[in-house]
């Protein structure tokens, strides 16, 4: 019996024990639900850091304030680097555009001067004496003799022709008459 009595007893301190942290438990989640109703999820972070001290929030302010200062003068660096690439970059597009057009120019000049060279040596072999002429261009590529005889006079070309041996006439017409085969006709 002793032991029975023994046992009752701690049973009835387990229970005290339960029910007082049940009691505690109980009472704090109430008020912390009623103050999640009452005051939104804002609210309560604000609420949260109003408690500390004026100069600890002062400080807080002034360390995020000087944050702030940094990241605007990087921005402003990097505003200030962009600004002299873009003006960089605007004056190598004005060189290249001035290198460009004297380029042209010179492409111009050149093809001119072949062009006019290639005229002076079609008027040589227009003043040559055909069977000459025709002994010369039977040693040239037919499509190098083409080339001459296409901006002949039909008639020197046709007196170069005729001293040329039959193959390599038919040769160079077949060039002439196939240069142009492929333009478009309309």
């Amino acid at each position: 019996m002793n032991r029975r009595a023994g046992q009752g007893t701690l049973f009835l301190v387990a229970m005290l024990f339960a029910t007082s942290g049940a009691l505690r438990l109980g009472s704090g989640i109430g008020v912390a639900l009623a103050q999640a109703e009452d005051v939104p999820a804002a609210s309560a972070s604000v609420e949260a850091t109003s408690c500390e001290s004026p100069a600890a929030l002062a400080k807080a302010l002034g360390l995020r304030e000087d944050r702030l200062a940094l990241r605007e003068a990087a921005i402003n660096d990097r505003q200030a680097a962009l600004a002299l690439a873009d003006a960089a970059i605007g004056e190598r597009l004005v060189q290249l555009e001035a290198m460009e057009a004297e380029l042209r120019g010179t492409l111009a000049l050149a093809d001119g001067a072949a062009e006019a060279d290639i005229d002076r040596l079609t008027a040589v072999y227009q003043a040559m004496k055909p069977k000459d002429a025709a002994a010369l261009f039977e040693t040239m590529s037919p499509e190098f003799a083409a080339g001459f005889l296409g901006r002949m006079t039909p008639e020197s070309a046709a007196a170069i022709l005729s001293g040329m041996s039959s193959e390599a006439a038919y040769g160079v017409s077949v060039i002439v008459a196939g240069r142009n085969a492929g333009a478009p006709k309309e």
